[in-house]
């Protein structure tokens, strides 16, 4: 009798030699770039990188990378998790991180305050680390001279706290969100109140400390002024990590006016809008006037479109009133819709804290959280009357109860900076720009397709009315569905064109030119980074 045959085992045996091997390798190779960390620290005169180290074995590790989750879309099991998070302490420590990705083939993904729309720097698929820049937080004002050095891992609400505690008349021309990270905010432009007034935050950044491609630390002198226009505005994590900032402050009134008007369909929302449309980037500088759309179910079940408008006037209320009564009487605006406080009273007023101490700008935590998807859009021309009936006819499907629309004027000293000044090109022409938003709560994957396509479908409707060749967008509200890098090391010009000129315009060129020369292996890399002119490629391309 012939024996049995077992060949029908060995593909099953070797396949499974195959997966252990590739598991040990794949151990062997963790083990050897947290050696690798450990070796480059010590060689540095620091030995303590492993108390700023997690892995998935760590019992910390989940709450590290959960806590400056922003975006509960990519806070679920099937979300890709890094191999290690850092949170360096030192310089040593974020050089060691490069310079040990870069031997063992690991992405690195460099978070500040977890605020990306996309959540690109904290989430790969592909092997990844996480470089969080929680305990680089460090701020330091110079009152005499007005300026700050900010670390990048600091949000800009510890900062407006540290500049109320030395002075009640400078301030910062950044966001409104108080948890945002410094690092991410000012490398992608950063905008707030004091946008008409005195820029973006980046255009008020004078000096930075980047740690490059090589390890090397570099200031604004070492690293060229190509260098240093790249990261205020054409976003830091393409080029090197950004440690920290020197900023100018700006001197505000010692008081300053502030008001929360709502206004509905039936109170004649529409026609103050398209005034609106018409007045807010020509107002004075001095005046910031924003609104936003959203929908307003009423206790008697009957649902409107509700427009809130919101106002900073570096001024007292008798200069206001008359002012708005003037530029927009279809508001009505009357002094008791009004209150006089200080500029950082006013970061609390609008941050949703009014009444509360300054103290609450120090936490990093949130108060609610989300799940959500963003759009932008800037608008050249009045959109028409009648376009907005078809806004509000998709504001009143069943997707768009947590749906808003925020309409930012520009004008003012935006109109006096060039578009190449910075990378940041939205200037001059811009009437205002739009961020559309939809959040949800919970319903899984299927909640979550339904209201992307709800957004998706408001985006395409809003095409005709807003800027055209092409169609800008924030770089600061990432939207991957304008364009993607392959994150896998190869990008191509072409490829990254798609979304680099929606964010950049001709900006782009120049910003695809500073990252070939900066860091021309493409290292610094995620789904929407610049890509070098000649990216390499994968082998057998």
């Amino acid at each position: 009798m012939e024996p049995p045959s077992y060949s029908w085992i060995s593909p099953f045996f070797s396949f499974v030699l195959l997966l252990s091997f590739q598991a040990v390798t794949l151990a062997d190779s963790h083990q050897n770039f947290l050696q690798c960390l450990s070796l480059h620290s010590e060689n540095n005169g620091t030995s303590n990188i492993s108390q700023v180290i997690y892995t998935p074995n760590n019992s910390s590790f989940s709450s590290v990378l959960e806590f400056s989750i922003r975006n509960f879309r990519f806070s679920t099991p099937t979300t890709p998790k890094p191999r290690v998070i850092i949170t360096p302490s030192q310089v040593s420590h974020v050089q060691a991180a490069i310079l040990c990705s870069q031997k063992y083939g690991l992405q690195i993904r460099i978070r500040s305050g977890g605020h990306d729309y996309e959540a690109l720097s904290y989430v790969s698929n592909v092997p990844f680390v996480i470089l969080d820049l929680i305990n680089l937080s460090e701020i330091s004002i110079d009152v005499k001279n007005k300026t700050a050095w900010v670390q990048s891992g600091a949000t800009i609400g510890q900062l407006y706290y540290k500049i109320s505690e030395k002075s009640k008349t400078l301030a910062f021309p950044a966001g409104v969100c108080p948890t945002v990270g410094v690092g991410g905010h000012f490398s992608g432009g950063g905008y707030g109140f004091l946008l008409r007034k005195f820029g973006l935050a980046a255009d008020n950044v004078v000096d930075a400390l980047i740690i490059d491609v090589k390890g090397r630390l570099l200031n604004r002198e070492s690293m060229g002024e190509d260098l240093f226009w790249a990261i205020r505005g054409g976003g830091g994590a393409s080029f090197g990590v950004i440690l920290a900032w020197k900023i100018n402050l700006v001197t505000v009134p010692s008081t300053v006016t502030v008001f929360t008007v709502h206004r509905t369909l039936e109170q004649n929302a529409t026609k103050i809008v398209n005034k609106w449309q018409y007045v807010a980037d020509k107002l004075p500088e001095d005046l910031y006037v924003r609104l936003y759309l959203t929908r307003l179910n009423s206790s008697s079940g009957r649902t409107t479109i509700r427009v809130t408008f919101e106002c900073l006037f570096l001024g007292g209320v008798d200069f206001l009133v008359p002012l708005m009564q003037q530029s927009l009487p279809e508001l009505g605006l009357v002094k008791s819709d009004c209150k006089e406080m200080s500029w950082i009273d006013s970061i609390l007023y609008f941050g949703g804290f009014e009444g509360e101490s300054v103290d609450v700008l120090r936490n990093r935590t949130p108060t609610s959280f989300d799940t959500f998807k963003a759009k932008s859009d800037y608008v050249k021309e009045p959109i028409p009357e009648a376009a907005f009936e078809g806004i509000y006819e998709r504001f009143y499907e069943q997707e768009a109860e947590g749906a808003v629309m925020i309409l930012t004027p520009y004008g003012g000293l935006m109109n006096k900076i060039s578009e190449s000044e910075t990378p940041f090109p939205h200037r001059a022409g811009n009437i205002y720009k739009i961020q559309h938003l939809v959040s949800w709560q919970g319903g899984g994957a299927e909640a979550t397709e339904r209201h992307i396509n709800w957004i998706r479908r408001l985006y395409s409707y809003m095409a005709p009315f807003v800027s055209r060749n092409p169609r800008a967008a924030y770089m600061n509200y990432r939207d991957l569905d304008i364009g993607t890098n392959n994150n896998n090391g190869y990008t191509s010009f072409k490829q990254a064109s798609v979304w680099g000129f929606k964010y950049f315009k001709n900006n782009f060129n120049r910003l695809v030119r500073v990252k070939t020369m900066v860091d021309p292996g493409n290292f610094f890399i995620n789904e929407q980074s610049i890509p070098p002119l000649y990216s390499r490629k994968k082998k057998g391309d």
